[in-house]
């Protein structure tokens, strides 16, 4: 069984801490990056996610928005699944999709990463 609740690290040393992942399978957390958009120090931000309850021998796919509205003005959501190897070690992949404002509708092209 894969449990999302707990702190993970990254491969570029950012931490996530998830909270209890509730019966329905809704969460929230927070996310301190080591990589900002404009360089500088980061601050935790809020996240709110929800699991989705795997069936009989799966393993759960999740999805969590992050609002970096401490540091940033972009918001950042991620999509992902959680699997446990052989020795019981848990690993989450996430795919992410990353939203900054922009001044204009003519700037809408390099909004998102």
């Amino acid at each position: 069984q894969c449990q999302l609740s707990g702190l993970w690290r990254n491969e570029q040393d950012s931490l996530m801490e998830i909270s209890a992942v509730r019966d329905d399978g809704d969460f929230q957390g927070k996310y301190l990056t080591r990589v900002t958009l404009a360089g500088g120090c980061a601050r935790t931000s809020p996240l709110k996610g929800a699991q989705q309850q795997p069936s009989e021998g799966g393993w759960p796919t999740f999805a969590f928005t992050v609002r970096w509205d401490k540091f940033s003005n972009a918001t950042t959501a991620f999509a992902g699944q959680c699997f446990v190897d052989e020795a019981g070690k848990e690993t989450l992949t996430t795919m992410w999709l990353l939203r900054e404002a922009v001044g204009s509708l003519e700037e809408d092209w390099k909004a998102t990463r």
